[in-house]
């Protein structure tokens, strides 16, 4: 018995040890399950941008409509009334795109070595042009060049407008890169207002990085509103988190969940209601990009940030699964919701 002990002992010793690193290995494993079950919201609007883009409708109206739509993006357009007279469909675009319009004048002269008379004149005028041409009366006026006094400001009123200038200036109209006009974007705070204007190449680059650093600062591009002149949400109130109202006015909304969240990745649940083909534009926090998609199609902008997510046929349930690529903390942003 004496000769044997030992080696029991050995074998009890060495179960021991083997039972403990089994404890500590279901012990973690039950901490991975935990952390990775619960759901967490997808990243939420904590404050609104009011995008601007001044001078048009021009001859690149369309262009500039297909990258704010690409990027979920709904703006206020101030339109010259002379323009919006010679296209009139490239104005009716902007209001079927989900973007407001608003008044800047008449032929962009400068208004303040105007009378009382003519200011009047002028700006009803380019408030007609845009009615007859939308169908929609404009709530808010910007002068040209900024140039403004008392007597503009109280024209603009009795006409029912609100005058909006700008907190930033992008600078596009002065020659400005790509990368200083995305530069001078990333000044913007919530409730400010950027001004762009129609027509210009560089500014029609800059848009995903614009919003990449805006979904980036958890700040989505909202109306203006007319009673405060700065940026609010779309509808003039906060949606519910995870939601994002559909930038033309339907009644699609896309809810998201995080299911699932590993060391170097995390998958996404978003559930569709209101519409039983759709399409949702999510914004991810670069350097993250998504390495899996299921129950849609999809497709990305140049940045490989935004991505436009469509129905396929497979229900009103789609999801994704992003890597992290070393930004663990980021979620994904709901954009934009609409139906058809």
């Amino acid at each position: 018995m004496s000769r044997l002990f030992p080696r029991t002992a050995l074998w009890s010793r060495r179960l021991r040890a083997a039972l403990a690193v089994l404890a500590t290995a279901v012990a973690m494993c039950g901490v991975v399950l935990t952390a990775t079950s619960a759901p967490s919201s997808a990243a939420t609007c904590n404050g609104y941008v009011g995008l601007t883009f001044d001078d048009g409708p021009t001859g690149s109206t369309s262009a500039l409509l297909n990258v704010l739509r690409g990027n979920g993006v709904r703006a206020t357009m101030f339109n010259v009334g002379q323009n919006v007279q010679n296209n009139r469909s490239a104005a009716q675009a902007q209001v079927s795109a989900g973007m407001w319009v608003a008044n800047h004048s008449w032929n962009h002269a400068h208004m303040t070595s105007m009378s009382q008379s003519q200011m009047q004149s002028d700006l009803s005028q380019t408030s007609s042009a845009i009615q007859s041409a939308t169908g929609s009366r404009p709530v808010l006026f910007r002068p040209p060049y900024g140039e403004t006094n008392s007597t503009l400001q109280s024209v603009a009123s009795s006409l029912g407008m609100r005058q909006v200038l700008w907190d930033v200036d992008s600078q596009d109209w002065n020659g400005a890169s790509v990368s200083q006009i995305v530069s001078n974007a990333s000044r913007l705070q919530a409730g400010q207002v950027i001004l762009m204007h129609d027509g210009i190449q560089n500014t029609r680059d800059a848009i995903p990085q614009i919003m990449a650093n805006l979904t980036s600062r958890n700040l989505c591009p909202g109306m203006i509103s007319p009673s405060t002149g700065r940026a609010v949400a779309p509808d003039g109130t906060t949606p519910p988190p995870g939601t994002t109202p559909p930038p033309s006015g339907g009644s699609c909304t896309a809810t998201a969940t995080t299911t699932n969240v590993w060391g170097d990745r995390y998958n996404t649940s978003v559930t569709v209601s209101g519409a039983n083909t759709w399409t949702v534009v999510v914004a991810l926090t670069s350097p993250q990009r998504v390495s899996t998609i299921w129950n849609g199609t999809a497709t990305w902008d140049s940045s490989g940030t935004v991505m436009t997510m469509r129905s396929n046929g497979s229900g009103n349930t789609f999801g994704f699964t992003t890597m992290t690529n070393g930004n663990s903390s980021a979620r994904p942003q709901i954009r934009s919701c609409t139906s058809g």
